[in-house]
């Protein structure tokens, strides 16, 4: 399961009901895609003329090293996310070499009565804009 499809939704919309652009990001953050839904993701926007920019990582790409470790469609979303923020993006925030980023944490809406009637579990992403102080 990948939840590109769903972290790309939330970023266009993102984009389009605030009217910014990826230029507004010094980072857009997603987590935890991996290297295979990262790909996926600028596939997605490629094909609708979206520009990410440059700006696009991915929590369990810089978390996890895909030479030495088989982790190509990610690990925890909510796990790589938290890390990530609280050991690399926040303290990048308050030294000022971050400005303003887009973080953009996915998951499942995982149901037992769901997965039980064969249903599919759906992705979802949630976008948090965070700027940092001066």
């Amino acid at each position: 399961m990948t939840f590109s499809p769903a972290a790309y939704d939330t970023i266009r919309a993102h984009f389009s009901d605030l009217g910014v652009s990826a230029q507004d990001y010094d980072a857009i953050i997603t987590g935890d895609l991996g290297q295979i839904g990262k790909e996926l993701l600028l596939e997605l926007a490629r094909r609708d003329g979206l520009s990410l920019g440059g700006k696009l990582e991915d929590c369990g790409c810089l978390v996890f090293d895909n030479t030495k470790q088989d982790v190509h469609a990610g690990g925890s979303g909510c796990g790589c996310s938290a890390i990530t923020l609280c050991a690399k993006l926040l303290p990048e925030l308050q030294r000022g070499k971050l400005r303003r980023i887009l973080l953009c944490g996915t998951g499942a809406l995982l149901s037992p009565t769901s997965t039980q009637q064969g249903l599919p579990i759906p992705g979802v992403c949630h976008a948090v804009s965070i700027v940092g102080g001066e």
